[in-house]
């Protein structure tokens, strides 16, 4: 099976390619190699590589520079997956595009399932919430969240590094969500398109938590491999101590049951995973 995986460059990308299936024969495009956003160097590109499957990993994940950065969101996750899922259709190639929990606005209070009405509150959310308008019938959309890997820039790296600069950090506690390893993620879109899954899809790690349970994690359990040599004080803050440009959905957890039913299991729980992407950040030095 041969595969075109877009953004090869970035977390997801990575991850996709590392825990690719054995037959897949993997044409990996970078950002710099294809801007997603150029529709006709799209098409030459797609028909060039004539996949059977396209995996658009690829895109603007700025969500504060979003709100003033509008065409530039809306061109890369908006409009560009159009362009793909076009390319992907003359190539006969079926089409996987991954969204975000961005799309709804936080207020539920229990998990979101895939045909929850979406209600975006920033720039980000409804740039991603048009590519999944743009996908296209027949395509397979997975909406993830919180998304880290052992490489990039992610909350979890930064935390890291922050815990090893200052002697306390505050972090936001009334933002709830999951966690989620880009490997994890991986591997669960590589089961859903290996069942021949289309339409929407949630895939996230197992479980729930704050940013601010979340860094306590990241501490507790670098301490416990030696990845941090101290502990400091991890405070819990409200959002509005901490503004940002754009607004965040304060509950977006994902509901997995039609993904896990399909692919046959749910994901491992996310401090699991937390725990198998510190040794990997450990292995790399």
């Amino acid at each position: 099976m041969k595969v075109l995986i877009t953004g090869a460059g970035g977390q997801l990308g990575q991850a996709l390619q590392a825990v690719a299936p054995g037959d897949a024969q993997i044409v990996a495009a970078t950002s710099a190699e294809l801007d997603i956003g150029d529709a006709d160097a799209v098409q030459s590109y797609v028909a060039a590589a004539a996949p059977q499957l396209l995996i658009n990993a690829a895109a603007y994940t700025a969500v504060d520079k979003a709100e003033s950065d509008v065409e530039a969101a809306f061109r890369i996750n908006g409009n560009a997956v159009g362009a793909l899922a076009q390319a992907a259709k003359a190539a006969g190639a079926r089409f996987v595009h991954v969204s975000t929990d961005f799309v709804f606005d936080g207020t539920a209070g229990i998990p979101y399932a895939p045909d929850a009405p979406t209600a975006p509150l920033g720039v980000y959310g409804a740039s991603k919430l048009r590519g999944e308008q743009e996908a296209g019938e027949g395509a397979l959309i997975v909406r993830t969240a919180w998304v880290y890997g052992s490489r990039g820039a992610n909350f979890v790296r930064t935390m890291l590094r922050l815990m090893a600069e200052r002697d306390e950090i505050r972090v936001v506690a009334d933002q709830i969500g999951t966690p989620t390893w880009a490997t994890s993620l991986a591997d669960g879109i590589w089961k859903l398109a290996a069942a021949d899954a289309t339409g929407l899809y949630h895939y996230t790690d197992s479980g729930a938590a704050s940013w601010y349970d979340f860094a306590v994690a990241i501490q507790e359990e670098a301490l416990a491999i030696g990845l941090l040599d101290r502990a400091i004080p991890v405070l819990p803050i409200p959002s509005s101590a901490y503004p940002t440009p754009a607004r965040r959905p304060h509950y977006s957890v994902l509901d997995k049951e039609a993904t896990s039913a399909l692919i046959g299991a749910p994901a491992a729980h996310w401090r699991a995973n937390l725990r198998l992407m510190l040794r990997e950040v450990r292995e790399q030095g």
